[in-house]
Protein backbone atom coordinates (compact mmCIF):
# COMPACT_ATOMS: atom_id res chain seq x y z
CA UNK A 1 0.00 0.00 0.00
CA UNK A 2 1.51 3.38 -1.24
CA UNK A 3 1.89 5.79 1.21
CA UNK A 4 0.42 9.55 0.15
CA UNK A 5 0.53 11.73 2.85
CA UNK A 6 2.69 14.58 1.89
CA UNK A 7 6.03 15.28 3.59
CA UNK A 8 5.21 18.63 5.69
CA UNK A 9 8.10 21.77 4.87
CA UNK A 10 9.98 22.50 7.75
CA UNK A 11 8.96 25.75 8.99
CA UNK A 12 11.65 28.67 8.97
CA UNK A 13 11.77 30.18 12.42
CA UNK A 14 10.38 33.32 12.21
CA UNK A 15 13.92 34.72 13.98
CA UNK A 16 15.42 33.68 10.89
CA UNK A 17 12.31 34.63 8.29
CA UNK A 18 13.06 38.25 9.54
CA UNK A 19 16.92 37.95 8.77
CA UNK A 20 16.54 36.91 5.22
CA UNK A 21 13.33 39.54 4.97
CA UNK A 22 16.45 42.60 6.03
CA UNK A 23 19.61 41.13 3.98
CA UNK A 24 16.28 40.58 0.52
CA UNK A 25 15.98 44.79 1.96
CA UNK A 26 19.73 45.87 2.35
CA UNK A 27 20.43 44.20 -1.04
CA UNK A 28 17.37 45.94 -2.74
CA UNK A 29 18.64 49.35 -1.21
CA UNK A 30 22.32 48.81 -2.08
CA UNK A 31 21.43 47.60 -5.46
CA UNK A 32 18.92 50.82 -5.68
CA UNK A 33 21.85 53.37 -4.47
CA UNK A 34 24.53 51.85 -6.78
CA UNK A 35 22.25 52.41 -9.78
CA UNK A 36 21.67 55.79 -8.54
CA UNK A 37 25.48 56.29 -8.53
CA UNK A 38 25.86 54.38 -11.44
CA UNK A 39 23.33 56.99 -13.66
CA UNK A 40 25.42 60.06 -11.72
CA UNK A 41 28.37 58.95 -13.14
CA UNK A 42 27.81 57.96 -16.56
CA UNK A 43 26.07 61.43 -16.74
CA UNK A 44 28.71 63.56 -15.03
CA UNK A 45 31.93 61.92 -17.17
CA UNK A 46 33.02 63.87 -20.05
CA UNK A 47 34.10 60.02 -21.83
CA UNK A 48 32.94 56.75 -22.20
CA UNK A 49 34.31 54.93 -19.22
CA UNK A 50 34.82 51.38 -18.31
CA UNK A 51 33.01 48.69 -15.82
CA UNK A 52 36.58 48.63 -14.23
CA UNK A 53 36.60 52.16 -13.42
CA UNK A 54 32.13 51.63 -12.43
CA UNK A 55 33.44 49.03 -9.66
CA UNK A 56 36.52 51.61 -8.30
CA UNK A 57 33.65 53.92 -7.94
CA UNK A 58 31.02 51.17 -6.50
CA UNK A 59 32.97 49.26 -4.36
CA UNK A 60 33.91 45.18 -5.05
CA UNK A 61 30.94 44.08 -3.89
CA UNK A 62 28.44 45.59 -6.67
CA UNK A 63 27.34 43.56 -9.32
CA UNK A 64 28.34 45.88 -12.11
CA UNK A 65 27.65 43.77 -15.29
CA UNK A 66 24.23 43.14 -13.72
CA UNK A 67 23.46 46.71 -12.60
CA UNK A 68 24.48 48.24 -16.27
CA UNK A 69 22.57 45.64 -17.85
CA UNK A 70 19.42 47.10 -15.50
CA UNK A 71 20.56 50.71 -15.69
CA UNK A 72 20.41 50.36 -19.81
CA UNK A 73 17.02 48.11 -19.86
CA UNK A 74 15.42 51.73 -17.89
CA UNK A 75 16.91 53.86 -20.53
CA UNK A 76 15.50 51.97 -23.86
CA UNK A 77 13.24 53.57 -25.80
CA UNK A 78 14.17 56.99 -24.27
CA UNK A 79 15.30 60.31 -25.45
CA UNK A 80 19.02 59.33 -24.27
CA UNK A 81 19.85 55.68 -23.97
CA UNK A 82 22.57 54.21 -22.74
CA UNK A 83 25.42 52.27 -25.06
CA UNK A 84 28.45 50.47 -25.16
CA UNK A 85 31.34 50.45 -27.18
CA UNK A 86 34.85 49.17 -27.05
CA UNK A 87 34.17 47.89 -23.36
CA UNK A 88 33.31 51.36 -22.54
CA UNK A 89 29.66 52.96 -21.35
CA UNK A 90 28.28 56.17 -22.27
CA UNK A 91 24.85 57.86 -22.48
CA UNK A 92 23.87 59.33 -26.03
CA UNK A 93 21.16 60.81 -27.25
CA UNK A 94 18.77 58.19 -29.14
CA UNK A 95 18.95 58.31 -32.91
CA UNK A 96 15.71 58.01 -33.54
CA UNK A 97 15.06 61.90 -32.03
CA UNK A 98 18.55 63.47 -32.75
CA UNK A 99 17.36 65.03 -36.34
CA UNK A 100 14.50 66.64 -33.91
CA UNK A 101 17.21 68.42 -31.61
CA UNK A 102 18.42 70.33 -34.59
CA UNK A 103 17.67 73.80 -35.02
CA UNK A 104 18.87 75.63 -37.76
CA UNK A 105 18.01 79.48 -37.35
CA UNK A 106 18.33 82.49 -39.66
CA UNK A 107 19.97 85.31 -38.36
CA UNK A 108 19.89 88.86 -40.53
CA UNK A 109 22.90 90.49 -41.47
CA UNK A 110 22.97 94.28 -42.16
CA UNK A 111 25.15 95.03 -44.78
CA UNK A 112 27.48 98.20 -44.62
CA UNK A 113 27.19 100.98 -46.17
CA UNK A 114 30.76 99.66 -48.00
CA UNK A 115 29.21 96.85 -48.80
CA UNK A 116 26.07 98.50 -50.67
CA UNK A 117 28.05 101.09 -52.22
CA UNK A 118 30.27 98.38 -53.77
CA UNK A 119 27.05 96.27 -54.42
CA UNK A 120 25.57 98.93 -56.62
CA UNK A 121 28.47 99.65 -58.38
CA UNK A 122 28.92 96.12 -59.42
CA UNK A 123 25.21 95.75 -60.30
CA UNK A 124 25.40 98.85 -62.46
CA UNK A 125 28.77 98.79 -64.41
CA UNK A 126 29.42 95.39 -64.34
CA UNK A 127 31.69 93.63 -65.36
CA UNK A 128 33.94 95.99 -62.85
CA UNK A 129 37.28 95.69 -61.78
CA UNK A 130 38.50 96.44 -58.07
CA UNK A 131 40.49 99.27 -59.05
CA UNK A 132 37.21 100.72 -60.79
CA UNK A 133 34.87 100.11 -58.17
CA UNK A 134 37.54 102.32 -56.10
CA UNK A 135 37.49 104.83 -58.97
CA UNK A 136 33.70 105.54 -58.64
CA UNK A 137 33.15 105.68 -55.15
CA UNK A 138 36.79 107.16 -54.35
CA UNK A 139 37.59 105.20 -51.70
CA UNK A 140 39.63 101.72 -51.48
CA UNK A 141 37.96 98.81 -51.29
CA UNK A 142 39.01 96.36 -48.44
CA UNK A 143 38.78 92.78 -49.27
CA UNK A 144 36.79 91.90 -46.77
CA UNK A 145 33.63 93.99 -48.56
CA UNK A 146 34.10 91.78 -51.52
CA UNK A 147 34.72 88.76 -49.42
CA UNK A 148 30.69 89.21 -47.60
CA UNK A 149 29.01 89.59 -50.93
CA UNK A 150 31.09 86.85 -52.13
CA UNK A 151 29.66 85.36 -49.02
CA UNK A 152 26.63 85.78 -49.73
CA UNK A 153 26.51 85.15 -53.04
CA UNK A 154 25.81 88.46 -54.77
CA UNK A 155 28.27 88.82 -56.29
CA UNK A 156 31.40 86.13 -58.95
CA UNK A 157 33.90 86.38 -61.07
CA UNK A 158 33.15 87.41 -64.95
CA UNK A 159 36.59 86.92 -66.25
CA UNK A 160 40.11 88.95 -66.66
CA UNK A 161 40.63 92.53 -67.84
CA UNK A 162 42.74 92.32 -70.89
CA UNK A 163 45.21 94.83 -69.68
CA UNK A 164 48.43 94.62 -67.61
CA UNK A 165 47.81 92.83 -64.30
CA UNK A 166 44.64 91.02 -65.85
CA UNK A 167 42.52 92.04 -62.83
CA UNK A 168 39.42 89.68 -62.19
CA UNK A 169 36.24 91.69 -63.33
CA UNK A 170 33.23 91.23 -60.89
CA UNK A 171 29.18 91.09 -61.91
CA UNK A 172 26.05 89.58 -59.92
CA UNK A 173 24.84 86.78 -59.29
CA UNK A 174 21.92 84.56 -59.95
CA UNK A 175 21.42 84.56 -56.59
CA UNK A 176 21.92 88.68 -56.74
CA UNK A 177 18.49 88.38 -58.64
CA UNK A 178 16.19 86.28 -56.82
CA UNK A 179 17.09 88.06 -53.52
CA UNK A 180 15.94 91.48 -55.02
CA UNK A 181 13.04 89.95 -56.86
CA UNK A 182 14.56 90.50 -60.58
CA UNK A 183 13.99 88.03 -63.55
CA UNK A 184 17.16 90.05 -65.13
CA UNK A 185 19.76 92.70 -64.53
CA UNK A 186 17.80 94.51 -67.16
CA UNK A 187 14.45 95.08 -64.72
CA UNK A 188 17.04 97.46 -61.82
CA UNK A 189 15.23 100.79 -61.48
CA UNK A 190 16.86 103.45 -63.91
CA UNK A 191 17.71 106.97 -62.43
CA UNK A 192 14.29 108.56 -62.75
CA UNK A 193 12.96 105.67 -60.82
CA UNK A 194 15.72 105.93 -58.16
CA UNK A 195 15.14 109.80 -57.58
CA UNK A 196 11.47 109.49 -57.50
CA UNK A 197 12.00 107.01 -54.68
CA UNK A 198 14.54 109.43 -53.03
CA UNK A 199 17.68 107.36 -53.42
CA UNK A 200 20.25 109.48 -55.24
CA UNK A 201 22.25 111.78 -53.12
CA UNK A 202 23.50 115.06 -55.13
CA UNK A 203 26.39 115.03 -52.89
CA UNK A 204 27.66 111.62 -52.71
CA UNK A 205 25.93 108.02 -53.11
CA UNK A 206 24.43 106.54 -56.04
CA UNK A 207 24.06 109.76 -58.03
CA UNK A 208 27.93 110.38 -57.42
CA UNK A 209 29.31 106.93 -58.72
CA UNK A 210 26.24 105.32 -60.55
CA UNK A 211 26.82 106.95 -64.01
CA UNK A 212 29.46 108.06 -65.88
CA UNK A 213 27.81 110.36 -67.81
CA UNK A 214 25.51 108.10 -69.82
CA UNK A 215 21.70 107.60 -69.48
CA UNK A 216 21.83 103.90 -68.95
CA UNK A 217 23.28 102.52 -65.49
CA UNK A 218 23.66 99.22 -67.34
CA UNK A 219 27.09 97.61 -68.37
CA UNK A 220 28.98 101.35 -68.38
CA UNK A 221 32.55 99.60 -68.53
CA UNK A 222 32.44 101.78 -72.22
CA UNK A 223 34.75 97.93 -73.21
CA UNK A 224 32.98 95.27 -75.00
CA UNK A 225 33.51 91.62 -74.28
CA UNK A 226 36.58 91.28 -76.53
CA UNK A 227 38.41 92.87 -73.43
CA UNK A 228 37.25 90.50 -71.31
CA UNK A 229 39.62 87.16 -70.80
CA UNK A 230 38.01 83.97 -69.48
CA UNK A 231 39.00 82.74 -65.90
CA UNK A 232 40.21 79.19 -66.20
CA UNK A 233 38.83 76.23 -64.81
CA UNK A 234 38.20 76.09 -60.98
CA UNK A 235 39.40 79.43 -61.07
CA UNK A 236 36.93 82.06 -59.08
CA UNK A 237 38.55 83.72 -56.82
CA UNK A 238 41.43 86.58 -57.43
CA UNK A 239 45.23 85.49 -57.18
CA UNK A 240 46.86 87.61 -54.31
CA UNK A 241 49.07 89.42 -56.82
CA UNK A 242 46.05 90.58 -58.97
CA UNK A 243 44.30 91.75 -55.44
CA UNK A 244 47.71 94.06 -55.18
CA UNK A 245 48.27 95.52 -58.63
CA UNK A 246 44.62 96.89 -58.27
CA UNK A 247 44.90 98.44 -54.72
Amino acid sequence: MTDTTETAMPVMPAEVAEQVAEQDADRQRRTAEDLRVLEALLFAVADPVTERSITERLGTGADVPALLEQLRMQYQGRGVELMQANGRWFFRTAPDVTDRLRLEKLVPRKLSRAAIETLAIIAYHQPVTRAEIEEIRGVIVSSGTVDILLEEGWIKPRGRKQVPGRPVMWGTSNAFLDHFGLESIQDLPGIDELKAAGLLDSKRGVSAYATRGAETLLFDTEESDEALEPLMDGESEPAEGDEKKEE
